[in-house]
């Protein structure tokens, strides 16, 4: 790679190179594209993305992403608060939300299981899930997990430790219009909305 003619420049090149899905030559046309603009436009452009980094919150109910101590969904009275929806990342939060589908909680375990990434249960937010169920009577758990060996295993974890603090708790999995192996966030609002809406009883499968 050729060493570019200003080392301020191929700082802030090499800096947006290490975003994810960013290659070498859309970080050089981003880093060119903030070169032009008004100063104090990427004043407003830095100083976002330093907030972001130093004031956000993660929920200390849901573990979503916040401003303050709740989030938005967990503070929402409108909101059925019998159900929790367990997704993956804050992704799949976003990618529910859009459809307009589902209107309960959520509860954001941070990944999946997965012995050989080095993520283990406690790496997760998976205990947080079984206390809360433990302190409330929740009326339906929605596992919407991916539909990968290392979702269904995580999914099959929990439903297995729910059974044992509420028996008669009512476990679903949203219906299997999302393909094996893809990703909610990947997937279309259509299929996702139908996903969710003929969502079925989860049946546990040992891995």
């Amino acid at each position: 790679m050729q060493e570019l003619s200003s080392k301020l420049f191929e700082n802030a090149v090499q800096q947006i190179n290490k975003l994810p899905g960013i290659g070498y030559k859309t970080s050089l046309r981003l880093a060119l594209f903030l070169l032009k603009q008004p100063k104090e436009e990427v004043a407003l452009f830095t100083q976002a993305i330093d907030q972001m980094r130093e004031n956000i919150l993660f929920c200390s109910h849901c573990y979503n992403i916040s401003d303050t101590f709740l989030c938005q969904i967990c503070s929402d009275k409108q909101r059925n608060a019998a159900q929790i929806c367990v997704v993956r990342d804050i992704r799949d939060v976003i990618a529910i939300e859009n459809t307009l589908a589902y209107k309960g909680l959520y509860h954001v375990l941070g990944g999946v299981i997965s012995p050989m990434d080095g993520v283990g249960i406690q790496n997760l937010n998976i205990n947080a899930l079984f206390e809360r169920i433990q302190n409330t009577q929740y009326q339906e758990i929605i596992l919407a997990l991916p539909a990968t060996t290392e979702g269904e295993t995580t999914a099959f974890y929990i439903s297995k430790n729910i059974r044992n603090i509420q028996p008669d708790i009512h476990i679903t999995t949203i219906a299997r219009g999302v393909s094996i192996g893809n990703e909610l966030e990947n997937t279309d609002e259509i299929t996702l909305t139908r996903s969710i809406i003929n969502r079925i009883v989860f049946e546990p499968t040992p891995i």
